[in-house]
């Protein structure tokens, strides 16, 4: 039996390996259908502390599973489909049919890209409809493009995004942006960057084939029209990858793992860390915090029950 599991290998999982690897716990990390966590996704991490100049989110991930790994940290890549409790800890099923016994459990499967829910996304998606502008940027040069979303990341998606696109509009559908101030005023600053207020996408339309443009709703006068666009970004929020624990581990109304400030759930052995958890800051630094915290209450779980 482990001593420790950590579901995810984001920028939480792999802290929290670092700490409970330190510890000599040998920790086993399973990764998740997202390896690597958001932050591969990501550009120029800014605010993270130690690096002046700034990281590239995919190498902050590198080198922390490489700190993991030189303390005992080991890695496998599946998915875990089941979650049950035995005797002296708990039993996780594995897309491949393995099964791993473990005396205690890190979740910090983090959350995945919020869609629209538009039939019409899901026809183009792939074909002009995205959530990963780090990904797919590139598809876009010299096209006029959109994002969706009115905080940081959104901001980030655009500024992103003009180093291909000729044009990217955000379209919020309020009348004010949500993000920090040094974000917007990023935006402001870039000619290539501008925004519709209080509009919201209610059709993508396309050839079959491609995006050409998006119906818009006015949010204050109900009136809706055409916007010329060959491609649509999406930044409006995440949803935490929690349903494997539902009606097991208590979560909130939006499905976020309920802890106490010691990253504790409902469920004795069971701690939780990084996005999958955390409905306010959702930072890099946050989520590493978190996984910290995780690993130590590990520790100090399995030695009282000693």
């Amino acid at each position: 039996m482990e001593n420790v599991v950590i579901l995810g290998t984001g920028i939480a999982g792999l802290t929290a390996a670092v700490y409970t690897g330190r510890a000599n716990l040998k920790p086993l990390l399973i990764s998740g259908p997202e390896d690597g966590g958001q932050l591969t996704l990501t550009t120029d991490v800014e605010n993270f502390p130690g690096f002046p100049e700034g990281i590239q989110g995919p190498e902050l991930v590198r080198v922390t599973h490489e700190q993991a790994q030189r303390f005992g940290a080991r890695f496998v890549v599946d998915i875990a489909t089941g979650f049950s409790s035995i005797k002296g800890g708990f039993e996780l099923e594995l897309m491949n049919g393995q099964r791993v016994q473990t005396k205690t459990l890190i979740i910090a499967t983090g959350a995945s890209a919020r869609w629209l829910g538009l039939h019409s996304e899901e026809k183009y998606k792939g074909r002009g409809v995205t959530t990963c502008a780090t990904c797919d940027g590139a598809f876009f040069k010299g096209k006029e493009v959109v994002v969706i979303g009115g905080g940081d990341s959104a901001m980030e998606e655009a500024l992103f995004l003009t180093k291909f696109a000729t044009k990217v509009t955000v379209l919020h559908r309020k009348e004010s942006f949500r993000a920090s101030k040094i974000m917007q005023e990023r935006f402001f600053k870039n000619p290539k960057c501008s925004v519709v207020w209080n509009a919201e996408i209610v059709e993508i339309l396309g050839d079959g084939k491609r995006v050409t443009s998006v119906v818009l709703r006015d949010t204050v006068s109900g009136e809706n029209r055409d916007f010329k666009t060959e491609g649509v970004f999406l930044a409006i929020g995440h949803v935490p990858n929690t349903m494997l624990f539902k009606g097991i581990v208590e979560m909130d109304v939006n499905g976020y793992l309920k802890t106490d400030r010691f990253m504790h759930t409902n469920v004795a052995g069971v701690f939780a860390a990084g996005d999958v958890q955390d409905t306010r800051y959702r930072q890099a630094i946050t989520a590493a915090g978190s996984g910290c915290q995780a690993a130590m209450e590990v520790e100090k779980y399995l030695a009282e029950k000693e």
